[in-house]
């Protein structure tokens, strides 16, 4: 008998046309994933009865919850589907091998997604569906791996021992690298950096109506957030005094690899005033964690740019 083994697992991800319908076999991407966690599970719940004795009554199922992070790379083509998961759908434009795609928060709608994890050589083949994007988060860092979390919701999961994905459709994975990265204030790159995060979440709400099947009904988006933290070495007050005025300014933070790029621009991000800590004779070096809010103009929070050689992001 295989055992499952995490290096020929696979990922097949396509967007629905109907919440909770997947779309026929053919029409999934194979999506490069570094692990994942997504999956459904469905609690016991305790007899509370009496009268019957010390041991007790067989338990009961409680309602199915389906949801997971999953991690990827943060490359120049792949991480466009998970944008368009998590801001929908972006406006595209450019013509052959170089195509520039721009997402923008506050939507009111997001588009679903049927996730199939898969175990060949069980096999076992899981598809969630009505699967819907609520955050992402990535580190900025000088060197190292680039990855991001994607959180993830999903009306259930449904169980096979054959996949329903049929043939994927594949691309060349192209990674960004750390030292790809940049982070800049108001229009100028910011010195003296040493990490950054970027965390942005539409804080989605299960609709948890009363139905036969324990599903939820949908995945319904709050008011989103984005957040963050700047650290840097104590050489100068640039950050220190935009925090000090209270006033919002645009900050970005991008990786670039020649042509090709990814841009997430905060349009009105406040900063806070840190406490500057001394805690040896070593370097100083002070946090500063940014909240963004929609600004005067454009009268928006973020806008994402992605530059590759992809035309659209529709399912294969």
């Amino acid at each position: 008998m295989a055992r499952a083994q995490g290096a020929r697992a696979q990922l097949a991800l396509g967007f629905e046309t109907v919440y909770g319908t997947p779309p026929v076999a053919g029409n999934f991407w194979q999506m490069p994933f570094a692990s994942s966690g997504l999956g459904a599970e469905q609690p016991l719940l305790s007899s509370e009865l009496l009268g019957y004795g010390r041991d007790p009554l067989a338990p009961v199922l409680d309602a199915v919850t389906a949801d997971g992070d999953v991690v990827v790379p943060i490359d120049q083509r792949f991480i466009g589907i998970w944008l368009k998961a998590l801001f929908g759908s972006p406006t595209s434009t450019g013509s052959t091998g170089a195509y520039t795609h721009t997402y923008q928060s506050g939507g009111w709608s997001l588009p679903s997604m049927s996730i199939e994890v898969g175990n060949p050589e069980v096999p076992s083949y899981r598809m969630l569906k009505g699967v819907v994007a609520n955050s992402i988060n990535w580190q900025m860092a000088r060197s190292g791996l680039v990855t991001a979390t994607v959180n993830c919701m999903a009306q259930g999961e449904t169980p096979a021992a054959a996949s329903a994905a049929g043939v994927l459709g594949t691309r060349a994975l192209n990674r960004f690298g750390a030292f790809h990265g940049g982070i800049s204030m108001g229009g100028s790159q910011l010195a003296n950096v040493v990490s950054g995060s970027v965390n942005y979440s539409n804080n989605l709400e299960r609709v948890e109506t009363i139905r036969a099947d324990g599903l939820i009904e949908g995945c319904d988006p709050g008011q989103a957030t984005l957040t963050g933290e700047v650290t840097v070495r104590f050489a100068d007050t640039t950050l220190l005094t935009q925090a000090l005025s209270g006033a919002p300014v645009v900050m970005a933070f991008s990786y670039t690899d020649g042509t090709r790029s990814l841009t997430l621009t905060a349009h009105a991000v406040y900063l806070p005033r840190p406490r500057i800590q001394l805690d040896g004779p070593g370097g100083i070096q002070a946090t500063f964690n940014w909240q963004a809010a929609q600004a005067a103009s454009p009268a928006r929070m973020a806008t994402v740019v992605l530059v590759n050689d992809m035309p659209n992001f529709q399912n294969p």
